[in-house]
């Protein structure tokens, strides 16, 4: 039988750069594969010296290194090292640097498991002469510890050692939600990872507003997928259409040449997945994106219409638990792919005809709040439909100030939504003044601001 080489050039040497390039980058994973890494390991002697002078500095001042100090390394720590050797690390730092590592999961538990044998063979031999003393306490002792090498790092966010990682600026890149007075307090909108949910009682328009949200990040040129378990993809297909072209539904039909040659015009793109109501949990969704990434797709955004009809991946005893756990799995896939997540929440009986939805009326599980970046309400009692008026009510707000209420003007026959200026009414002056005052005060304040624009 063939013996495999002790060294990592069985994998080969894009793995080998890949492997050293995320040494660099990332902190926890270079803590781990120090405790059990030998730098003979690698059997090109740039990425040896590369190495070395990353765990160098480390040693030296407990900081681990950001690609500008590498820069100031290699101008400077390199002098002793002949000519060619100094090329290929330049030569290499230069490639890696803006480029991104592919299959980094693959690697990170490659490397580690193959780092890890070698410790633990290297602890089993030092054994052996024990054993002919029977010193059973020293033996278990070096093997614990060498199974215990290369683990995750547990110790979490170090303050010293992270120096460096507080003080590189992070864009939250956010997307703008269409509406000017919420991105005022949002800081632009929903951000990379954070999760928003729209609730409203059955009948208010948690699709529409979504749709909407969906519609202005096509418009920027995102990429958005919309998942929705409770109507076709056909049905929202149209919405968009109606949305992102002023059509309004019941015309679409009649204009669709135009509809057609105004869509095709956008930067962005949208993909429409529709699963039957409860068929579907954030694993299935979580398959699909994965499967969207590995066919080139960049994901800019994330839709699920909505949250509540989702199967959870494991059943509690309790409905509320199942979607408390629904809604952590979202906000961790926004996470996973780096891009806002909209979905919706329904509300209890207590929201159905209430003049402004606070997070009390939330159906089910009130923990679902805690999770959300942003949460907003939409309410619309009866004669509000009719007037095409509502308000929005921002619950929770990690970005900013929350508890205001806002206007609304929403036109649904073109799925489209205004928010007006923050409401200067308490509860009670809202309650008393007349509909129809309210009513006229809304569309004034609306035709203004179409002239403005």
């Amino acid at each position: 039988m063939r013996k495999m080489p002790e060294d990592f050039s069985r994998f080969g040497k894009h793995f080998q750069e890949s492997m050293v390039q995320l040494m660099l980058e990332d902190r926890n994973y270079c803590d781990q594969i120090t405790e059990v890494l030998d730098i003979n390991f690698f059997e090109l002697s740039y990425l040896q010296t590369f190495v070395s002078k990353i765990l160098g500095y480390r040693e030296k001042y407990k900081v681990h290194p950001s690609y500008k100090t590498m820069i100031t390394i290699l101008r400077t720590e390199l002098e002793s090292e002949n000519e060619a050797l100094q090329r290929q690390v330049k030569e290499y730092f230069a490639r890696i640097h803006g480029s991104e590592v592919e299959d980094s999961e693959y690697i990170i538990g490659v490397s580690l498991d193959f780092c890890r044998k070698q410790k633990l063979k290297g602890a089993l031999m030092e054994t052996v002469e024990l054993m002919q003393s029977s010193s059973f306490d020293e033996i278990s002792k070096i093997i614990n510890n060498a199974l215990s090498l290369g683990l995750g790092n547990e110790a979490g966010y170090e303050y010293l050692t992270d120096f460096e990682e507080r003080y590189t600026l992070k864009a939250r890149n956010p997307q703008s939600t269409g509406w000017e007075h919420i991105d005022d307090i949002t800081g632009g909108g929903l951000g990379i990872g954070e999760l928003g949910v729209v609730v409203a009682p059955t009948g208010a328009g948690k699709s529409m507003v979504l749709t909407a949200l969906g519609a202005e990040a096509v418009k920027a040129g995102k990429t958005i997928v919309h998942y929705t378990m409770e109507l076709s993809d056909k049905v929202i297909g149209r919405r968009y259409d109606s949305c992102i072209t002023n059509v309004p539904l019941s015309d679409l039909n009649s204009f669709k040449e135009q509809v057609y040659d105004e869509i095709s015009q956008l930067d962005g793109s949208l993909i429409i997945k529709e699963y039957p109501t409860k068929s579907a949990s954030t694993q299935t969704l979580r398959n699909h994106l994965e499967k969207l990434k590995k066919r080139g797709v960049e994901v800019g955004m994330i839709i699920v219409d909505y949250a509540d009809l989702l199967k959870p991946v494991s059943m509690t005893r309790e409905k509320r638990h199942d979607l408390e756990n629904i809604y952590e799995e979202l906000r961790g896939m926004a996470q996973m792919f780096q891009c806002p997540l909209w979905t919706a929440s329904q509300t209890n009986r207590s929201g159905l005809n209430a003049e402004v939805v606070t997070m009390e009326s939330i159906s089910e599980a009130f923990n679902k709040c805690f999770v959300a970046d942003f949460i907003c309400s939409v309410s619309r009692t009866a004669q509000d439909k009719v007037n095409n008026t509502g308000r929005m009510f921002v619950a929770k707000n990690r970005n900013g100030v929350d508890g205001i209420v806002y206007p609304i003007v929403a036109d649904w026959s073109t799925v489209s939504m205004q928010v007006l200026a923050e409401s200067t009414e308490t509860m009670q002056e809202m309650e008393e003044r007349s509909l129809s005052e309210h009513k006229a005060d809304l569309y004034s304040r609306y035709k203004n601001k179409n002239k403005e624009n």
